[in-house]
C-alpha cells in the first residue's frame, strides 16, 4: 500500500493546473527567520494553495525553532 500524496485537482479552487514541486520554504517565527530547504509539496498556480503531506509538516517541523523547546523537554 502507498501512501504517497496524488492530489489532481486543487481543493481550494477545483483547478487542476496543481503540481508537484520541490521548493525552499521560508517561514517566520518570534521574528526569526528560517528555511526549510527542499520541501516537496503541492502549489496550485491559479489561486496559491500549498499542500503538505505528513513527510512535508513533520521536515518543516523539525527546522521550526517552535518545536525545538518542546523537542528539548521530552528528552530530558
Amino acid at each position: 500500500m502507498s501512501t504517497t500524496l496524488i492530489i489532481k485537482t486543487c481543493p481550494t479552487c477545483a483547478s487542476d493546473k496543481i503540481q508537484l514541486v520541490v521548493k525552499d520554504v521560508i517561514r517566520k517565527y518570534k521574528g526569526q527567520t528560517y528555511t526549510v530547504p527542499a520541501v516537496e509539496f503541492y502549489e496550485c498556480p491559479n489561486c496559491g494553495e500549498k499542500v503538505y503531506d505528513k513527510a512535508a509538516i513533520q521536515k518543516i517541523e523539525n527546522y521550526s525553532p517552535a518545536y525545538r523547546h518542546e523537542h528539548a523537554l521530552a528528552e530530558v
